[in-house]
């Protein structure tokens, strides 16, 4: 006599005998399987979006879908940080565009020119950015199976990813997996506890690209092994290994955004033709203010005791005013090259309201002098910006030694690999401002310790009232949303400082050129700029930044007159 098998009213409902007899049973129909295949083929890391905003209920359903990921021990370790402000946003674009190109310097020159050529996040332009983060406080020998993969915590994230892209493409939705960050720098962004590591960003949005096949294959940086090169049968072999993985080592608001990179798409010309100077263009009419039809030069100088105190400069003080006078004439190198580029040119006197320190024996500026130098370059930059873009230079005697000894505090550099020659040094006097460099940075450090590193005590006490009224000018003028345009070391440094202030300040920035000075490729990658000229410049005054807005300027025309396409 048989009896009825008891049927579970939950869980798993079939038996043994079902199973034999149909092993294929659990199989979805064969056009859920060609849709699942289908998605998987296509989905893409996506670079370009449009500024749409994402619906919270389809959102939450590309998250669920995160959430249902498999996790090791059931452990559930994903945390999903849902990013929509702008200056976070920002902040997060900033970090990326240092690392884009502190990788790019590790690459052989073609690969590295290659790597810049190629958009690598969407940050701005996305409506959301979602940060895969790893709870990773619980000892991995109280969860099941990390005991002996302690990183299965992480893979399980990394599972959770790609259920939301997946989950994404299928609902048409874009999603780009950027990894340009040092972790500890998105961790503080994020105000991560210790023990809860990043994954990186994932950029989600409506796609402005719709890529038939992956974006580095696309563009030539490497293409897709066959699925017999990856495939070994047994063990990894003895012979006939395959080939390691290539290395090529060599020793404003998203719509805005959007509509400024538009802008260029339907030109009859292939789309980035102008290299570094599209990207430029792009960064130029994604922002609010005045049009850069033209625009000021403006000149500012300042005094430095540490020039005559420790002879660090190949020149006397009285150049300095010299020079102030000659820009104020137009005869000046600087205001001449500025006339050849339409520009306005504006001379500027930055005094400090009390006594000047020497670096070395004293702080250059008081915390109250810093503080309203950068004010009164507020107040200049906003003036300015009713003009058009704003190009920054400078004039000051000594002015080498105090940028490099600002870009060690604030960067962290040893003062060997930031000193430079300046105007007309030998090797003694170079040796000397390296000394000074050292000097002027263990005192400030004993005296204001970890406080160094912020802004206006690195301005304080090693800057000076030129360095403090530029870093206002750079925030006012971004706060009217024209363009800046950088010039050599003291400008870039005094760009650092006013992005350490308002990190937001970075999107209005142009790289005008790199100069020799040995710290400037160093501050121009902490802002994450690539400069539109390297023609090792020693001048300043503005010289290579009005030579680089001519470019600028005649590049924004030429993308509003030149020929477009249906």
């Amino acid at each position: 006599m048989t009896w009825p098998r008891p049927v579970p009213v939950i869980g798993d409902r079939t038996h043994a005998a079902q199973r034999a007899a149909d092993p294929a049973g659990w199989a979805f129909d064969a056009d859920s399987v060609a849709a699942l295949h289908a998605v998987v083929d296509a989905r893409r890391d996506i670079r370009r979006y449009r500024p749409d905003p994402v619906p919270p209920a389809l959102l939450r359903t590309v998250l669920g879908a995160g959430h249902r990921a498999p996790s090791v021990g059931h452990s559930q370790p994903w945390r999903f940080v849902v990013v929509t402000e702008q200056a976070t946003r920002d902040r997060a674009a900033v970090l990326a565009d240092r690392e884009r190109l502190r990788q790019a310097e590790l690459l052989s020159p073609d690969r590295r020119a290659r790597l810049l050529d190629l958009q690598l996040e969407g940050i701005r332009e996305a409506p959301v950015g979602v940060v895969v983060a790893c709870d990773r406080r619980a000892h991995a020998t109280g969860v099941l199976g990390r005991a002996t993969f302690p990183d299965a915590d992480l893979w399980s994230c990394a599972c959770a990813i790609q259920n939301i892209w997946l989950a994404a493409r299928a609902a048409g939705l874009g999603v780009g997996w950027v990894t340009l960050f040092q972790p500890a720098d998105l961790a503080e962004l994020l105000h991560l506890p210790e023990g809860v590591e990043t994954l990186g960003w994932l950029c989600l949005g409506w796609p402005d690209e719709r890529p038939p096949e992956p974006g580095l294959v696309r563009h030539g940086w490497s293409s897709r092994l066959s699925l017999d090169d990856v495939v070994l049968a047994e063990r990894w072999p003895a012979d006939g290994s395959p080939e390691a993985p290539v290395s090529h080592l060599a020793g404003p608001q998203p719509d805005a955004v959007v509509a400024g990179r538009d802008s260029g798409a339907d030109l009859l010309a292939v789309p980035g033709s102008l290299g570094v100077l599209d990207r430029a263009v792009d960064r130029v009419l994604a922002l609010p203010g005045v049009g850069p039809g033209t625009g000021t030069l403006v000149v500012v100088a300042g005094e430095h005791p540490v020039a005559t105190a420790h002879r660090v400069s190949a020149y006397p003080a009285s150049v300095t005013a010299d020079v102030l006078a000659a820009t104020r004439a137009g005869e000046s190198l600087g205001a001449a090259t500025a006339r050849q580029a339409g520009l306005r040119v504006v001379a500027h006197h930055a005094v400090s309201p009390d006594r000047q320190g020497d670096l070395v024996t004293a702080d250059a500026l008081t915390p109250a002098a810093a503080a309203a130098l950068v004010e009164e370059g507020r107040e200049l930059g906003r003036e300015l910006a009713a003009h058009g873009l704003v190009c920054l230079g400078e004039v000051g005697i000594g002015n080498t030694t105090v940028a490099a000894a600002l870009a060690c505090a604030l960067l962290g550099l040893a003062p060997d690999d930031a000193v430079g020659l300046g105007a007309g040094a030998d090797a003694a006097m170079l040796a000397r401002k390296r000394a000074v460099v050292a000097g002027a940075l263990e005192r400030a450090r004993a005296e204001h310790g970890t406080a160094l590193g912020e802004p206006l005590t690195a301005l304080a006490a090693l800057g000076g009232p030129e360095v403090a009224v530029l870093a206002g000018l750079t925030l006012g003028a971004a706060a009217a949303g024209v363009p800046i345009v950088l010039d050599g070391l003291v400008t870039s440094v005094s760009a650092v400082v006013a992005v350490g202030l308002e990190p937001a300040a970075q999107t209005s920035l142009v790289a005008g050129q790199r100069s020799r000075e040995r710290a400037h490729a160093e501050v121009l990658t902490e802002l994450g700029l690539e400069p539109l000229l390297d023609l090792r410049l020693r001048s300043g005054e503005g010289v290579g930044a009005a030579l680089a807005a001519q470019l600028l300027l005649t590049a924004v025309r030429a993308r509003r007159t030149a020929g477009r396409v249906s």
